[in-house]
């Protein structure tokens, strides 16, 4: 018996679904409570390109781990998956047993409404992850050739005059060789279904304790000088209870020490997709709708810590309350900064340079726009383009970014204008949910359409192919520091053809000269 006996009885359902938009769809069967999102992570974890179904791909790798002593096991990974609690990494969900082994943790699975978090099933999960963990390193030990030991170097000769040393020098011992890793994830909507903010001393002190019980779950056996102290407090009950009992148990001298399993946190890939995880790892959730529009599951919680209903939080949000302040990229660094000294691995730092518009481009994946205040900033710029006037406004957000344009011609007629103020308004509604401006400068710049010439007043261009040319050349320029050089200089003329002139008149009678005609001025 596989198993995939363990999944009789869950009501699944059957979708249409591909890895990448490029690949050709396959039929993916998965529970029908789990996403879209879920059934693309299947289609890129199944192997080929036929039929997929969740029961028969986890009986792969449960089959393949739960064997021997563990083989009673294969249940409660099953389960484990099931409720979307735990699952494998990618490599060892498709047997590639040459990486180390690891399992991806959704914290916000263990999260039950009216009972908090499940502190011990959390620490029996752990446990039951780290015992596969060890296992399958025994096992596997002999494909894992991406860690092999280097050889000993031979000791260097002695020097003259001198007797060799009989016995070897003491070899420094390394550290304990490393049987896999447990990776945490989804740890902002866990902290919103208990009721606490991902940017508050509050959800940073319950994420130590949940990084810290996993730590000591995770070191038990090693030694106890490999276990961490537990934060100072906690605010869920129960939790720091169970924390200081696993310590307990976990901080006693061992003469064999286990081999060590590494925590951390996931980064974004199909397990996280197939748990449905809203933001991977400690990151917090940007947006408070999912992909579909509809409202998240964390943002959901929130509500309900905060007695409203959806409805009433979205009258409120209508007159202008700020309902759920979202957090930004210095809340997740200062998450970053709290978890640092509670797991072995930490993910990179967050770089607020590297990501200035990072809420922007999650709005615009997530439908949420960004309206600018009813005061804001901005520039105004009058200058001629091939002698045709044209003013050029723009409208800015606090931080200075992007967030209106208008383009308004002088003496053009009110086709021009309209077309014109309505392609400002479409680009602005864009910006505005967050789409990047180098896009619309790479669009917009350098179209040619009279009319085009010299460019005066403004020395960011000398000369411009149309009157959009100029303006998103001066926005590169404004607001994101990149000056476009001209196009090369095209005659207006030179696409219309030449007149037939002077004109061909017929042969006249009895002259056999053709007389070429000439151009008469007619009053």
């Amino acid at each position: 018996m596989t198993a995939r006996s363990h999944w009789n009885g869950v009501r699944m359902r059957t979708t249409q679904a591909a890895a990448d938009p490029d690949d050709a769809l396959r039929a993916v069967t998965l529970p029908v409570d789990w996403d879209d999102e879920a059934a693309a992570a299947l289609a890129r974890l199944a192997p080929g390109r036929g039929a997929a179904r969740l029961a028969t791909e986890a009986a792969r790798w449960v089959d393949d781990l739960a064997v021997d002593s563990l083989a009673t096991q294969a249940r409660s990974l099953s389960c484990l998956l099931m409720l979307r609690q735990a699952a494998p990494t990618e490599s060892l969900w498709t047997g590639q047993h040459d990486r180390r082994p690891g399992f991806v943790v959704n914290l916000a699975a263990f999260v039950q409404p009216g009972s908090g978090f499940l502190a011990e099933d959390f620490v029996a999960a752990l446990r039951l992850l780290c015992l596969v963990l060890r296992d399958v390193a025994d096992r596997k030990a002999s494909l894992r050739n991406g860690e092999l030991p280097f050889p000993e170097l031979a000791p260097p000769p002695a020097p003259r005059g001198r007797k060799a040393r009989t016995t070897p020098e003491p070899q420094p011992t390394g550290p304990a060789p490393v049987a896999g890793d447990l990776l945490m994830t989804n740890l902002d909507a866990c902290l919103a279904a208990l009721g606490l903010d991902y940017d508050g001393d509050a959800g940073r002190d319950v994420a130590c304790s949940l990084a810290s019980l996993a730590t000591s779950v995770a070191h038990a056996g090693c030694g106890a000088e490999t276990l961490l102290l537990p934060p100072a407090r906690s605010t869920v009950p129960g939790l720091a209870e169970t924390a200081r009992a696993v310590w307990r148990d976990a901080a006693v001298e061992t003469d064999t020490p286990l081999p060590r399993i590494e925590t951390g946190f996931s980064a974004p890939g199909p397990i996280d997709a197939l748990l449905g995880v809203e933001a991977c790892g400690l990151a917090p959730i940007f947006s408070p709708l999912r992909p579909d529009g509809r409202l998240a599951a964390s943002t959901l919680s929130r509500l309900t810590a905060r007695g409203l209903t959806p409805e009433a939080a979205f009258a409120a949000a209508l007159a202008g309350e700020s309902v759920l302040p979202l957090p930004d990229i210095e809340a997740h660094k200062a998450m970053h900064r709290a978890l640092a000294g509670f797991v072995d691995r930490m993910p990179a730092r967050p770089d607020p340079t590297a990501m200035p518009t990072l809420r922007a481009r999650l709005a615009l994946d997530r439908g949420v726009r960004r309206h600018l205040p009813a005061r804001h900033g901005g520039f105004t710029q009058k200058a001629s383009v091939g002698g045709h006037r044209l003013f050029l406004r723009t409208g800015e957000y606090e931080d200075g970014s992007l967030g209106e344009v208008t383009i308004t011609p002088a003496r053009e007629g009110p086709m021009t204008r309209g077309l014109l103020d309505a392609l400002g308004q479409a680009v602005s509604i864009g910006l505005q949910y967050g789409a990047p401006l180098n896009e619309y400068v790479d669009a917009f710049a350098y179209t040619r359409f009279g009319p085009a010439g010299t460019v005066e007043g403004d020395p960011v261009a000398s000369y411009a192919t149309s009157m959009l040319d100029y303006a998103f050349r001066a926005l590169s320029d404004a607001y994101l520091g990149h000056r476009l050089p001209d196009a090369p200089h095209q005659d207006g003329l030179t696409d219309i053809p030449a007149p037939m002139l002077p004109l061909d008149f017929p042969e006249t009678k009895g002259d056999n000269t053709t007389r070429r005609g000439r151009l008469r001025l007619v009053g």
